[in-house]
């Protein structure tokens, strides 16, 4: 058992083996956070928000940590990291199981950690998810399997804010090309904005979400 906590929006219409789509949400917030834009978004979707493992109290939540020290700097807990992707992998699959969801159109949404980890886990787990959207992410080298598989037919959206604090937007910009040199299709875009998403970076979003259902 993966043993997270998530909210579900159940399909708005009656349908068999719905689309799924998991939300991943960024570090120091929880499932609440990105399942705002369940309302928003398309009537067919199963939407699961889940909920990161680590409490950092007051109702904060983390995928793995990010330290601080003299020597390092800032750093993230790579093995914790790991942890988290195993654990939204074993995740995905119980959900499907569960709900009896369409395998051909299960979507991971990830913001900033979220995202990075979204990224990771369509590298260690080859066409678990058939569509990744990536928000103020990037993709972390060290958090990527030692050999990538060929047979990976994922399709990614990726977006950034160009005066992102926490992000810099030059991590995400390297997506695109790091993805189209392993075959695989990548829609990116950058918005004028800080570590958020603007509106009309919901509506893109949402529109290559149609698109694919």
């Amino acid at each position: 058992m993966s043993d997270l906590q998530y909210l579900v929006r159940e399909p708005k219409k009656q349908i068999e083996n719905p689309p799924l789509l998991i939300l991943l949400h960024g570090y120091g917030s929880n499932e609440q956070d990105l399942f705002s834009f369940a309302n928003e978004l398309p009537d067919d979707f199963l939407i699961i928000s889940a909920q990161a493992p680590h409490a950092m109290g007051f109702g904060s939540y983390a995928w793995y940590a990010i330290n601080f020290d003299d020597v390092n700097g800032k750093f993230s807990d790579l093995k914790q990291a790991k942890e988290s992707i195993d654990k939204i992998a074993l995740f995905v699959d119980e959900i499907k199981v569960k709900y009896k969801t369409n395998p051909d159109k299960t979507f991971l949404l990830g913001f900033s950690q979220g995202a990075i980890l979204s990224y990771s886990l369509s590298f260690f787990y080859p066409n678990k998810v058939n569509f990744v959207i990536a928000l103020s992410g990037y993709i972390n080298k060290e958090l990527l399997p030692e050999k990538i598989s060929k047979e990976i037919t994922t399709d990614y959206y990726a977006s950034h804010g160009t005066v992102d604090q926490v992000l810099p937007v030059d991590w995400a910009r390297n997506s695109k090309p790091f993805l189209e040199k392993l075959n695989l299709k990548c829609a990116y875009s950058e918005y004028p904005v800080g570590h958020g998403v603007a509106p009309q970076n919901f509506y893109s979003f949402k529109t290559w979400i149609e698109e694919r259902l």
